[in-house]
């Protein structure tokens, strides 16, 4: 499923784009979610507590209030991956969108030649990265959370917690299958806790440290994470010690 957003301030803009959308993804047999906001405020608001829910969006560049460009600039500053795709009716704004690593633009009112091209690219970038990917759904909706975002997956009950820097995520699971889909990039510390590789940064006793957080790590486990560690080190080229 593709999860795609349309901020625009006219509501005939988000209809026409949202049906067009909707007709290009049915002839590729491919289904979608559509978000859409009337302003670039409400967008960045659902952004914050949603900042993984969506894999496009088309942001109308000329809007009232905040413009579309500037709020490219903000989501930029925490969201690298979501692909942004400014529509337009003035072709003078195109090579504005290098600034803010726009995928593409599409002048007003979009062909569906174009919606096409630019649903085709992004469709293949998901495959590109799916490999690093943790997909998982919950009753907030569907979400993509790259490798390098998660800190963290933690066993409670009969749930699956996900942990980043920002947001913890929970949905239904069992942490050893969560296991078998993420290795080798993650490494089972403790029956509870299931770590990202590369968040670590030291082991120490029983206890391994992220950034800002210290988890546990089993006495049976530790002379395994201590070798998978170093190992992960010297193929990056990190001269990082433990």
């Amino acid at each position: 499923m593709l999860r795609i957003g349309i901020c625009d301030d006219q509501q005939k803009a988000r209809f026409s784009l949202s049906c067009n959308v909707e007709r290009c993804l049915a002839r590729q047999n491919t289904n979608c979610q559509i978000y859409e906001f009337s302003s670039a405020e409400g967008l960045l608001k659902w952004l914050e507590k949603h900042p993984d829910a969506l894999d496009l969006l088309f942001l109308d560049i000329e809007m009232a209030d905040l413009d579309g460009m500037a709020a490219a600039k903000k989501i930029r500053e925490t969201n690298q991956q979501l692909a942004l795709v400014f529509v337009t009716g003035y072709a003078d704004y195109v090579f504005d969108g290098y600034e803010v690593g726009a995928l593409d633009y599409l002048l007003k009112p979009a062909k569906e030649e174009q919606l096409t091209r630019v649903l085709n690219k992004v469709q293949a970038s998901l495959v590109k990265h799916s490999q690093k990917v943790y997909t998982f759904q919950n009753t907030a909706g569907l979400y993509r959370i790259p490798y390098e975002k998660i800190l963290y997956f933690m066993s409670e009950r009969r749930q699956v917690i996900l942990v980043t820097e920002t947001q913890k995520y929970a949905f239904y699971g069992k942490l050893d299958d969560v296991e078998k889909q993420v290795a080798p990039h993650f490494f089972r510390i403790h029956r509870r806790y299931l770590v990202y590789l590369a968040a670590v940064q030291q082991i120490t006793g029983n206890s391994v440290q992220l950034a800002e957080e210290t988890l546990p790590i089993s006495r049976n486990q530790r002379p395994g994470m201590i070798k998978t560690f170093t190992d992960s080190l010297l193929e990056q080229g990190n001269d990082n010690y433990v």
